[in-house]
């Protein structure tokens, strides 16, 4: 068999001879890429032991936007839930996601499309975010929300805008976002009243004018060039930068670039914890790192790189339901999953808007199937358990807070992800790209 002409490529290369175009499908990257599995957290040995890091109870509260706003966001947890689109999940889910993040004690965020009064309602804590698209965007919103995320891009197509395919701009979601229904919707990639750093910096400042400088404003990256982009956000005055691997999902965008663009997470969360390290704000600017994250582990892991929190989206629905053979009345769904071409379990079809759970859907039928009240508890859960695993493997280090964690900690099982998070390979000193000396050789 031919690597080059695996039976897959062959396959991809006869579907886009028959119907003339790429492929679209939700979520994030399939592909294996180094990440967080890739790393080890050391506990705490007889050398490092310190008794009085271990009294108590291992602490999980998260601030975030203490550089100008008035109203910092205060967290039990590190653990947001990322924005999804008004038109991308069901408002069902959207309601669910807001109660299971104030049940659990952290934010919801809104996603392309606005704001909706029951998103406010379920959610304590909302963050509103500014995409490109401008559709459904209210100053009344805004100024409701309790920190605002400007978009420059995601992690799962880092460089164009998103996209909503037709079948899911049924006429409730068109008339939010003032268009057509039942046509594709592609966002565009760029804002549209300001071009360049400086712009960003005005855009910042109106929406600090407009909030009463009362909440922080987040400004979100597609991981790509991590660097430069997280100094641009910083000095424009962001007060907290927002990095999306490209794991990060995705209700539906091209393949081509799901697979092949951008930077894996693992790599992303340690560029932009360095940049902010070399630009003299850590602790002044905080680190939100999205994309692919899933368990405790993951979750420890990227504080110990330098994130002050995380966020969640496919791990968040797949806690809510998705990928479930069965819906929240209790039937088997197995047989639509089939319909859509694939099962569950393997399930990336949220772009065709059938989702046999309810959840990645407009149809109101489908909808249905969801129950918001039993999807919130099953989030709620999954957030806590997670922040419990973190804890317990910050406290298994020695520390009295997860944001105690430090590269330290780490070690690699691979070259490559030790390259990527500048941490040594284990059973070593060695630390590749850096030159020989102390942890370097």
């Amino acid at each position: 068999m031919s690597h080059t002409f695996p039976p897959h490529v062959i396959a991809e290369i006869q579907e886009r001879a028959r119907l003339g175009r790429y492929g679209v499908r939700g979520r994030g990257a399939a592909r294996r890429l180094p990440g967080f599995d890739d790393l080890l957290l050391l506990p705490a040995a007889a050398a490092t032991r310190d008794g009085a890091a271990r009294r108590g109870p291992c602490r999980t509260e998260t601030v975030l936007g203490t550089r100008y706003a008035r109203n910092p966001v205060v967290l039990e947890l590190p653990v947001t839930l990322a924005g999804m689109a008004y038109g991308s999940i069901s408002p069902g889910a959207k309601e669910a996601l807001g109660r299971a993040a104030t049940m659990a004690g952290t934010a919801a965020t809104t996603g392309d499309g606005g704001m909706t009064p029951q998103e406010r309602d379920a959610a304590k804590t909302l963050v509103y975010q500014l995409t490109p698209s401008r559709h459904g965007v209210d100053p009344d919103d805004l100024r409701a929300a309790d920190a605002v995320e400007i978009v420059l891009g995601q992690g799962a197509h880092p460089g164009p805008g998103g996209l909503l395919p037709g079948e899911k701009l049924r006429p409730r979601v068109a008339r939010r976002r003032g268009v057509p229904p039942g046509v594709d919707l592609r966002a565009p990639a760029d804002h549209p009243d300001w071009a360049g750093p400086d712009g960003l910096a005005v855009k910042i400042a109106e929406i600090r004018e407009a909030t009463f400088w009362r909440v922080p404003v987040f400004v979100k990256l597609g991981a790509a060039r991590v660097a430069e982009d997280v100094t641009l956000a910083v000095t424009a005055g962001a007060d907290v930068v927002v990095v999306d691997g490209m794991q990060g999902g995705t209700g539906g965008g091209e393949e081509v670039l799901i697979e092949h663009t951008g930077l894996p997470t693992l790599a992303a969360v340690r560029i932009a914890a360095d940049t902010l390290a070399e630009l003299g704000v850590r602790g002044e600017v905080q680190l939100v790192v999205s994309g692919g994250i899933r368990t405790g582990a993951d979750v420890a892991k990227a504080l110990a790189l330098g994130a002050d929190a995380v966020s969640v989206g496919v791990a968040a629905l797949i806690a809510l339901g998705c990928n479930s053979s069965s819906d929240d009345t209790g039937a088997d769904v197995t047989a639509d999953y089939r319909a859509l071409g694939t099962a569950p379990g393997a399930c990336t079809a949220c772009h065709t808007g059938g989702c046999p759970v309810g959840i990645a859907t407009q149809d109101d039928v489908l909808a249905d199937r969801l129950d918001p009240d039993l999807g919130a508890e099953r989030v709620a859960n999954y957030l806590r358990a997670i922040t419990a695993e973190a804890a317990l493997l910050a406290a298994a280090c020695g520390h009295a807070s997860v944001h105690d964690l430090r590269r330290d900690d780490l070690v690699a099982l691979t070259v490559e992800a030790a390259a990527m998070a500048r941490v040594p390979l284990a059973g070593t000193t060695w630390i590749p790209g850096l030159p020989s000396g102390p942890g370097g050789g």
